[in-house]
């Protein structure tokens, strides 16, 4: 009797995937009765839009930050691919006399297509509160501590006489952070669980011994005389990178003057909303704030329009460089490593997930040079992997966050690297006699 989707991401890597980003839902989009979003990472609410244009008419029903932040994360979205399909463009128009001028695909959407989808976003919901979403399905979302507004959903399911609760982990964050509170239980135990599994075969380094790498990392690179270039993703990671730095400035690790750039119009708008949305973070925290802000060092130079980006490139040494994306796939920091890869007096620091086939993963795996803007750049600067930083929980909290959701009927395991995250965790679950599955793409499950 109805249909809900949760979360409706675009996919990330190479040229394979923008054509499964334009493909088929492989459902229709005017029959679902209404959209609940974890999340408003990229990867979870960036087809948005498609979804809209496409014929959805539902509500989307989320907590008031992702409602906020989503709405950053479309309309940047919508506005890089704008800018990518007139580059593409220009491209093909610029090849040479008789070589294939085939014409460049246009944008996925539009940012009138990012602005129509914000006008699906109905009032907010607060944790623990249930909600009816649809006939016969009652939500109720709880904290998932991964970033600003996240949750995991807990669906009760009535079909007649038949019911059964589904609990939806979204994106399940690391515990005793600092800026969010731990993730939350389900309500009630359910019969079954869907959960991510990014980091299922491997743990992270603890948040303190992380803090103190970067610090390293920052202060020696100084002391060469190189910037230190860090690809950041605009939720969450960017807040405490800032957070990070200000340990160092206030240890005194770290001078007080620190040059540095937040490069990311959208990391900057989400700052904001970090500001506005002071109740959704760990309790105790705000008060910090007055000792030193993180979202306001002494030395922070916020870079909106593009002529202060292009600007920050005659800086030649000493200065922290933060922009996105995450994952090098795209936005400002291209332009960054363009102008400090090569540089040996400098520093590349991934503070998060690299998928197959991104930029981040080439340099990460050791790739002598890469490819930029048509240009062969060679990579001689030091590189460093930081996942300590990662929003993400690790094997053994993944493991722990499943241990309270009571003894499930079975555990469908997702968003994760099938090779190996998903397999391991797999493996793990199975000797623990945990009932698991691995569903396979537009594969269907009878629940109830």
């Amino acid at each position: 009797r109805a249909r809900v989707l949760i979360d409706c991401g675009l996919f990330q890597g190479g040229r394979e995937i923008e054509e499964e980003n334009a493909g088929p839902f492989g459902f229709d989009p005017k029959r679902i009765d209404a959209l609940l979003l974890t999340h408003a990472h990229l990867d979870h609410c960036g087809r948005v839009p498609l979804l809209v244009q496409r014929g959805f008419r539902g509500p989307i029903i989320t907590t008031a930050p992702t409602r906020a932040l989503a709405r950053i994360v479309l309309m940047d979205s919508a506005g890089l691919q704008e800018e990518e399909a007139r580059r593409a463009e220009r491209h093909r128009r610029r090849a040479p006399p008789g070589q294939t001028r085939e014409r460049a695909r246009g944008p996925l959407y539009g940012m009138a297509d990012a602005f129509h989808s914000m006008d699906c976003f109905g009032a907010a919901v607060d944790y623990g509160r249930p909600v009816q979403v649809a006939e016969g399905i009652r939500a109720t979302f709880v904290n998932a501590g991964h970033i600003l507004g996240s949750a995991s959903i807990h669906l009760e399911i009535v079909d007649g006489g038949e019911q059964c609760s589904v609990f939806f982990s979204g994106d399940i964050g690391v515990a005793g952070r600092p800026l969010l509170d731990d993730p939350q239980p389900p309500p009630a135990p359910p019969d079954y669980v869907v959960m991510e599994t990014t980091y299922g075969d491997r743990d992270h380094r603890p948040w303190a011994e992380s803090v103190a790498e970067l610090i390293e990392v920052v202060a020696r690179t100084r002391e060469r005389g190189g910037n230190v270039i860090i690809p950041t993703f605009a939720l969450e990671r960017a807040q405490e990178v800032l957070y990070a730095l200000s340990e160092g400035i206030r240890s005194s690790r770290l001078p007080a003057d620190l040059p540095v750039f937040l490069d990311s119009p959208m990391a900057i708008s989400a700052t904001a909303v970090f500001n506005r949305h002071a109740e959704a973070l760990r309790a105790g925290f705000p008060p910090t704030l007055q000792e030193l802000n993180p979202f306001e060092l002494p030395g922070l130079r916020l870079t909106r329009e593009t002529a202060d980006s292009m600007a920050i490139n005659e800086f030649r040494g000493g200065a922290v460089i933060m922009a996105g994306s995450g994952m090098a796939t795209g936005g400002r920091v291209r332009h960054h490593l363009l102008h400090n890869l090569a540089d040996p007096r400098a520093s590349v620091v991934f503070v998060g997930y690299a998928s197959p086939n991104t930029l981040a993963r080439l340099v990460i795996d050791g790739a002598p040079s890469v490819r930029l803007f048509d240009e062969q750049v060679p990579v001689r600067a030091q590189v460093h992997t930081i996942n300590g930083f990662s929003a993400h929980a690790g094997r053994t909290e993944l493991l722990a966050w499943l241990a309270r959701c009571g003894h499930p009927r079975c555990v469908f395991l997702v968003h994760g690297d099938a090779g190996r995250g998903m397999r391991v965790f797999r493996e793990a679950l199975q000797d623990a006699g945990v009932p698991c599955q691995i569903p396979a793409p537009d594969s269907g499950i009878a629940l109830c």
